[in-house]
């Protein structure tokens, strides 16, 4: 229900702010604009022809600059970087939290980047420089080192006067961790704790030590499923020594769950989550090519299943008819296993010691359906054509290619996967593939062996 509200207003402003655009009016334009936040003027930029998208990126207050850039794809980020000249770009990023300056210092133009880094004190260069220097698909990179810490054997009543020398808190902070006097780990305190006892009482009384620590070289996904289990706001992220590094927020993660909804449903049809929608007409004929040709090469291999009984089609014209059914369903029965495999390998519910009661279970839904919607199908037939034999071959051969989609839906994304290859960009290929073949494989040889005998 949020995310249908969410794309309503999204389509609401994009129509209001086109409207004005149309009409030459830029003051309505530049103040509607900067009554959003800077994920919701990406999202609208990110809906706008290049035209349109450069007149409002130059309406957008100059302040919110670095933090727009970090919320759009990565086409559409080096759209908005051309236009900006090297004063803008340094003074966009130095507004930017270290782990954002992160996602974004590798896109910008190496004077800036010198300049950027010039800009800095040396504290935060050495923290960028630590950031950049891990996988960027990892919790070190998603990690922000500006973390507050207090040690253990201090009170309250010191920890507050600490903070308030500090003036400042980082946003998200829902607890400062305790360390010691290496900087290793210990626990967490809760600011709620520091506010609710009395002031001379020990912060080792009140340290919570049962938070776990990410490690600095997790991979995003399990730092993705570690927030989500365990409902954290903030988590701090050690090295292999157990010290402090810096901390992932919620709202890191929020965007790595989005980032990977993304890339699940745009992989299924062989596209970049980050492609631009309004992007060049030949960088995406270059794109779309190897994935059509692929399909190509998968078609031929049905057409060749079906070109084996071209007697018998010619014999039966109705088969010519009726074919396609049975690879279309198999291919829709298929696609909802592969759906739920993507998703349970992605959260990691899917393993060895499971997969044979999947296969099981998968296998008997296929065959339940398999036999119901056999049966309607062969009635229709049966109706449509007169032949009982017939509608036998369709009911029996919708049947086994249920059954075969079942087990190339549970298969295929496992082998996939287990090859280093993403699931969900390969997965449905090969699935159709199979399913194909067998619909026409299983279709055409039943009739051959039934109604030609």
């Amino acid at each position: 229900m949020a995310e249908a509200i969410r794309h309503d207003k999204t389509a609401r402003q994009l129509r209001l702010l086109s409207d004005a655009l149309d009409s030459g009016r830029l003051g309505p334009v530049r103040r509607m604009v900067n009554t959003l936040s800077p994920a919701e003027i990406g999202n609208l930029l990110e809906s706008l022809p290049p035209g349109k998208r450069s007149v409002v990126w130059g309406l957008v207050d100059a302040e919110d600059d670095g933090e727009v850039l970090v919320h759009v794809g990565e086409e559409v980020r080096e759209s908005l970087i051309a236009d900006m000249d090297q004063d803008e770009l340094v003074a966009a990023a130095a507004d930017l939290d270290i782990d954002d300056l992160a996602d974004l210092v590798e896109d910008l133009p190496d004077t800036v980047i010198d300049e950027v880094l010039k800009s800095m004190d040396r504290e935060n260069r050495e923290r960028l420089e630590q950031v950049l220097s891990y996988a960027e698909d990892s919790a070190g990179r998603l990690m922000n080192p500006d973390v507050v810490t207090v040690r253990a054997d201090t009170t309250i009543d010191v920890v507050l006067r600490y903070l308030r020398l500090r003036g400042e808190l980082p946003d998200h902070t829902d607890h400062l961790y305790v360390v010691s006097k290496r900087h290793q780990y210990l626990g967490r305190i809760a600011l709620q704790a520091l506010l609710t006892h009395e002031a001379g009482t020990p912060i080792n009384q009140l340290m919570d030590g049962e938070q776990p620590a990410i490690d600095v070289n997790e991979t995003s996904s399990e730092v993705a499923r570690q927030f989500s289990d365990h409902d954290w706001i903030s988590a701090p992220v050690v090295d292999d020594n157990n010290i402090l590094l810096g901390r992932i927020t919620v709202d890191d993660v929020l965007d790595i769950i989005r980032a990977q909804a993304e890339h699940q449903v745009m992989s299924a049809a062989g596209l970049d989550e980050d492609e631009d929608l309004f992007s060049p007409v030949r960088r995406a004929f270059r794109r779309r090519m190897l994935w059509l040709t692929i399909n190509l090469a998968t078609a031929f291999l049905a057409a060749s299943v079906v070109n084996q009984f071209s007697n018998t089609i010619a014999h039966l014209v109705s088969l010519a008819v009726l074919m396609p059914i049975v690879a279309g369903m198999g291919g829709n029965a298929g696609t909802q296993v592969l759906a739920l495999m993507v998703r349970g390998l992605a959260l990691g519910q899917i393993g060895g010691t499971n997969i044979g009661a999947l296969v099981w279970k998968e296998v008997r839904i296929a065959i339940i359906n398999g036999i119901g919607i056999g049966l309607l199908l062969a009635l229709i037939v049966l109706a449509w054509f007169h032949d009982p034999k017939l509608s036998l071959v369709i009911g029996l051969a919708l049947t086994i290619n249920f059954t075969s989609a079942a087990l190339a839906g549970v298969f295929v994304p496992v082998t996939v996967k287990r090859f280093g290859f993403d699931p969900a960009l390969a997965g449905g290929v090969i699935l159709t593939t199979v399913t194909d073949v067998m619909g026409f494989l299983s279709f055409l040889g039943l009739a051959t062996l039934i109604l030609l005998r």
